[in-house]
């Protein structure tokens, strides 16, 4: 197949730097246009990052002599030199509601990282494995903004993809009915290093904006259903949640407790969790892990540091999985932030909208 010519918007930060580095090799796509804000315009890529390249592989040299346009001022000139865009923007949010509805009523499909999206309700919010029937909505987010070609999807939030996989193949059989999830969340998720971030060594801080709402509210869509032209919210299950930032590079943990209609035995449990497999995986997806959700045996995972990157960053890991007290079950999660919970969250979308057709449409 031919590369499909890919820009990504907001190129210079630690997301849009992560989208690079997975763009330089990736088979499916190629890497045409870096944009970013006015000040880095008409510099090449590697003037531009400086000494800010943030994330732990090096800076691709493909990249380097790239030279960023300006994401505003050349949003026209970009919408004819590639087939989508991932947008990764630091703006206002109804800033990037217009800028990416731009970019779409340009005929130039959006592949969002940002939240502005996420519940505009014909814009699917999409965890390949998950919800991959939302992007039926897309007919009818074309016809609100009178494209043929162009719309937007976005991806969720980066804490749910560490703990919602884990419920998902559990929740119609056995009836999930009540969450309980305290998030321990990389600095990464902020955009930070330890060398920008130094108040973060030797520290926790009991308090992200916006994320236990993201974490309480954005499941709902995720598991809400397409009709009459938008997404309908899932009423249950009630989660409640609590956030806390934590002196880790990479990698979100969450600790989960959930009870049912029908209490399902441990076994039952672990055999779904082993058995489950998504639309990525029937379709091998370039980005898709062979093993989407992966379960420890060991009382001491899965660990940050050890298995943040398994699948290349795109497993689910779980682990601890043991009755409770005052819920049915509790247990532990771990996804990559930047990579699932992100930037390859992103990839892996952009490559579900390829294989089933929607760039062509």
């Amino acid at each position: 197949m031919n590369k499909l010519k890919v820009g990504v918007i907001g190129g210079t930060g630690m997301v849009g730097q992560r989208f690079v580095s997975l763009l330089a090799e990736h088979p499916w796509f190629e890497l045409t246009v870096i944009a970013a804000s006015a000040r880095s315009a008409g510099k090449t890529y590697a003037d531009a990052i400086g000494s800010r390249w943030a994330i732990d592989v090096p800076m691709p040299e493909k990249a380097k002599s790239i030279v960023v346009k300006d994401a505003v001022a050349d949003m026209a000139a970009i919408a004819q030199e590639v087939d989508f865009v991932f947008s990764a923007v630091d703006m206002k949010k109804e800033e990037i509601v217009a800028f990416e509805e731009a970019y779409a009523r340009l005929e130039c499909p959006v592949v969002s990282n940002n939240s502005a999206h996420r519940w505009t309700p014909d814009v699917p919010m999409v965890v390949p494995e998950l919800n991959p029937e939302h992007l039926d909505v897309i007919p009818a987010q074309r016809k609100r903004l009178g494209t043929k070609r162009g719309f937007i999807a976005v991806k969720s939030n980066c804490s749910l993809q560490s703990y919602v996989p884990a419920l998902h193949p559990l929740k119609d059989e056995f009836g999930l009915e009540k969450v309980l999830v305290c998030t321990y969340q990389a600095i990464s998720g902020a955009g930070k290093t330890f060398e920008s971030w130094p108040e973060m060594v030797d520290n926790v801080i009991p308090y992200i904006g916006g994320e236990e709402e993201k974490s309480e509210q954005e499941p709902m869509k995720l598991w809400g259903r397409v009709e009459n032209g938008v997404i309908v919210n899932a009423e249950g299950p009630s989660i409640t949640a609590q956030c806390l930032r934590v002196p880790c590079s990479n990698g979100h943990m969450a600790a989960v407790f959930a009870s049912f209609a029908k209490k399902p035995s441990k076994e039952e449990i672990l055999e779904r969790w082993a058995s489950f497999q998504g639309r990525p995986q029937e379709l091998s997806l370039p980005s898709a892990p062979k093993q989407f959700l992966q379960y420890f045996t060991e009382d001491n995972r899965p660990q940050t540091k050890l298995d943040r990157m398994r699948e290349g960053g795109m497993g689910v890991n779980i682990g601890r999985l043991r009755e409770d007290t005052q819920y049915d079950y509790k247990f532990v999660c771990l996804s990559h932030n930047t990579l699932r919970g992100a930037a390859g969250g992103a990839v892996l979308l952009a490559e579900l909208l390829c294989a089933e057709g929607w760039f062509d449409r």
